[in-house]
């Protein structure tokens, strides 16, 4: 998939580690004692039992493999020549036209559309309220020239384990987000639904039963099985865990 259109602005990439999304989200205004991000172990169903319930949102980081590019392509042409499942309305997906924005775009995306509690007047509140009436443009163009979160990207990319990449480096890995909606054909029926900036909208991926299960499930199915690389870390949104 291409990158943004050159010429544009380009962030500092994020780390996919717990502690640097939780505390992207603290400062943006989700109340973090009450929901935050954890590692996911594997795809096996003893290692998702690992994770706090209820989970919201996940967040997965792919390499950005030929394989994975040329399936992700392909999904693409197929939804622009059939369509696909209608995605509910309630949905708000934006379109990343910032380079290495992809972990501030997950994040956004993983707030955004589950109910999670977030500060009244934070960035991340003020956020959702322009956002809710304007196009996928629209956001993208409002998050461009906003400083409210690239500050924030900018302070915690800093602040990873590992030394931060410089914002204009090629980085071969992409945040996406994975939620549930309701069916628009039956609203009492939950639908999982991929939100990553670089495609054309949101993706349907089938029916969501258990949001965790069926994320691994399509995790595999789609990027684990394509790519022949172990480079994938998956993290959820859930409450903090019991010790």
């Amino acid at each position: 998939m291409s990158e943004p259109a050159p010429g544009a602005t380009r962030w500092i990439p994020l780390e996919s580690n717990p502690d640097v999304l939780n505390s992207w989200c603290s400062k943006a205004g989700l109340i973090t004692s009450e929901f935050e991000y954890s590692d996911i172990y594997g795809l096996d169903e003893d290692l998702l039992a690992l994770v706090p319930q209820p989970v919201k949102a996940v967040i997965l980081l792919l390499p950005l493999t030929d394989a994975i590019e040329r399936k992700t392509q392909e999904e693409i042409a197929k939804i622009r020549r059939e369509g696909q499942h209608h995605v509910d309305s309630s949905i708000i997906w934006i379109k990343q036209t910032i380079g290495n924005a992809c972990g501030t775009m997950a994040l956004l995306h993983a707030i955004i559309n589950t109910n999670v509690p977030v500060i009244p007047d934070s960035p991340i509140a003020k956020f959702i309220i322009e956002c809710r009436t304007l196009t996928p443009e629209a956001r993208s163009h409002l998050l461009e020239t906003t400083t409210l979160f690239s500050e924030i990207h900018s302070e915690v990319a800093s602040a990873g384990q590992t030394a931060a990449p410089d914002a204009n480096a090629k980085v071969d890995l992409h945040f996406t987000c994975f939620v549930k909606a309701p069916d628009p054909a039956n609203p009492s029926v939950r639908r999982l639904i991929e939100l990553d900036g670089r495609r054309d909208g949101p993706l349907d991926r089938g029916l969501c039963t258990d949001l965790l299960k069926d994320v691994a499930r399509v995790v595999k199915e789609h990027y684990v099985d394509t790519a022949a690389s172990v480079q994938f870390s998956m993290l959820a949104l859930a409450p903090p865990p019991e010790f």
